[in-house]
């Protein structure tokens, strides 16, 4: 999720007065400027990084926080010198200076820059209309129940929700500074108990005796200090409850999402961790040694991984690992597993780095027996949050050889997750999804969407009457009541209110809003 946990932080640049012409003068004189257009320089420099993003993508005043920031990446800032405000040492700035994102000295020349930004100011609109829905969203879940938990944190910062087996409950945390818990509802959703610990929670699994908790230090916002862990914790005397035990994976890079599964076939449970950091970070495998200890495998170097999946893509009988990576160059790789713990990287699908991308899960839509790739996109919290068309949720087809085509795509504004599963029990997969950054004003009732599968990739979507009444953030899938039928879990985070609160939603969500609800399957 890059949900609250994956918002890129606000970069305030201090311009330094007293910056000395001569050094100005060396600043561009190393680098000499060419012949070519804005355009050609856009494409020679922007997309070494990323996609190409075209102006007319953007408003004006958009590419305005924009183009200084892409700027900073090539050593070209306003006040002639590189300032030290780009290194916060709170959020690991020496990492980030030491690994050279922002260069001491330019790697064009001003001439040049000037050509970009004038290419994207004179091509970018004044404004970009918002997406208008062809239809209404329906209202009412033919097959879902709403159940709301009596017991709440308030304001809610819920960055984790699992539903537990056996009727066991639900399991959720809650991330706001020192409170850090991790809290157990009983199936009426009442509290059973909670556990406060030093880190947030934001991921949750549990094997046999163990529960092993993916959590971040010093809270959930962007960071490039190492200062996540999985954690192992053993069930207590009671059985009813878990203690510390050990920490299993300490010193990861802001792990916002981490899968399980033996990928070098030792009989092991070996851990991918997606490290997003923020301008530093990676992606990578931990091999498990049987004894308690894991051994990092680095897979990818750059930041931005979002989420995983591990499964045998080209029934090798080898588990290969699908990514989905964020923060600049987005897309979806897949790592084919070559045997002996190396892995093949292959990319799959590439996005703009508008796309905000934020999730991806397996299924075969189909029934040609491959799968296809849901991918979810729609973080909106960066410097351009204006709602944009190519927000939502796609399905990409698999031609069988793991070549895959987009062939439908639902608009969401702000998607953050979805998950596949047959929830009306009638032989296909459905799509539940939610949204962080949905149009308040007009369409409230994109907190949520059910997307009910009628076949050849046509779908019916609705959503629920109380669906605003939380900032939708995490969701968990799972047969709550154990009757068969598969049930949702939502969790909401009021952090960040939406822009301007005209519709007072807000307000409600901080004084009454509810940690997490349910929708329960009805189906059985």
């Amino acid at each position: 999720m890059r949900q609250i946990l994956l918002f890129p932080l606000f970069v305030f640049l201090l311009i330094s007065c007293n910056t000395k012409k001569q050094n100005q003068d060396k600043e561009f004189k190393d680098v000499p400027a060419t012949n070519l257009s804005g355009k050609e320089l856009a494409i020679a420099h922007c997309s070494r990084c990323h996609a190409l993003v075209s102006p007319e993508l953007l408003p004006k005043n958009s590419w305005q926080k924009v183009l200084p920031a892409m700027g900073n990446r090539m050593g070209i800032y306003s006040g002639g010198a590189r300032p030290d405000s780009l290194f916060d040492p709170r959020t690991g700035g020496e990492i980030v200076r030491a690994a050279g994102i922002y260069p001491e000295n330019p790697v064009l020349a001003r001439e040049d820059w000037k050509k970009i930004e004038q290419y994207y100011m004179d091509n970018a609109p004044d404004s970009v209309p918002a997406p208008v829905r062809k239809h209404p969203i329906r209202i009412g879940l033919k097959h879902f129940k709403y159940r709301q938990a009596s017991f709440s944190h308030r304001p809610s910062l819920t960055t984790m929700v699992k539903i537990l087996p056996d009727k066991r409950g639900i399991a959720f945390s809650d991330g706001k500074s020192r409170r850090n818990v991790l809290t157990f509802l009983t199936p009426d959703l009442r509290e059973n108990y909670s556990v406060r610990l030093g880190a947030t929670p934001i991921g949750f699994y549990e094997k046999s005796n163990e529960l092993y908790l993916t959590a971040i230090e010093n809270g959930v916002f962007p960071t490039d200090n190492a200062s996540g862990a999985v954690y192992r914790l053993t069930k207590n005397s009671s059985g009813q409850g878990y203690q510390a035990s050990a920490t299993a994976i300490p010193n990861l890079r802001r792990p916002v999402f981490v899968a399980y599964g033996d990928l070098n076939k030792d009989g092991h449970e070996d851990v991918v961790a997606c490290e997003f950091g923020n301008e530093t970070g990676q992606l990578a495998w931990y091999e498990n040694n049987g004894r308690g200890d894991y051994q990092k495998r680095i897979l990818n170097e750059k930041p931005g991984a979002i989420s995983a999946v591990i499964k045998d893509a080209n029934r090798d009988g080898l588990l290969d690992v699908y990514v989905l990576m964020a923060q600049g160059d987005e897309g979806v790789f897949l790592y084919e597993n070559q045997g002996s713990g190396r892995f093949k990287e292959r990319r799959l699908l590439t996005f703009l780095p508008l796309n905000g991308s934020q999730h991806i899960e397996l299924a075969d839509f189909n029934k040609d027996g491959f799968d296809d790739i849901v991918y979810v996109c729609g973080d909106n919290a960066d410097k351009t949050p204006i709602l944009k068309n190519y927000h939502g949720i796609y399905i990409f087809l698999n031609d069988g050889r793991n070549n895959f085509k987009q062939s439908y795509f639902y608009q969401l504004n702000g998607a953050y997750k979805a998950i596949v599963r047959d929830y009306d029990l009638d032989g296909d997969p459905d799509i539940a999804a939610i949204s962080f950054f949905p149009d308040y004003l007009r369409y409230p009732e994109e907190s949520f969407i059910y997307l009910e599968n009628k076949g050849k990739l046509r779908f019916e979507d609705y959503s629920f009457p109380q669906s605003s009444k939380g900032r939708w953030i995490v969701m968990d899938a799972g047969d709550m009541d154990a009757d068969g039928d598969t049930d949702l879990v939502l969790g909401s985070f009021v952090y960040f209110l939406p822009m301007g609160d005209t519709t007072g939603l807000g307000k409600k969500w901080l004084s009454e809003g509810p940690s997490v609800i349910v929708l329960e399957n009805t189906v059985r």
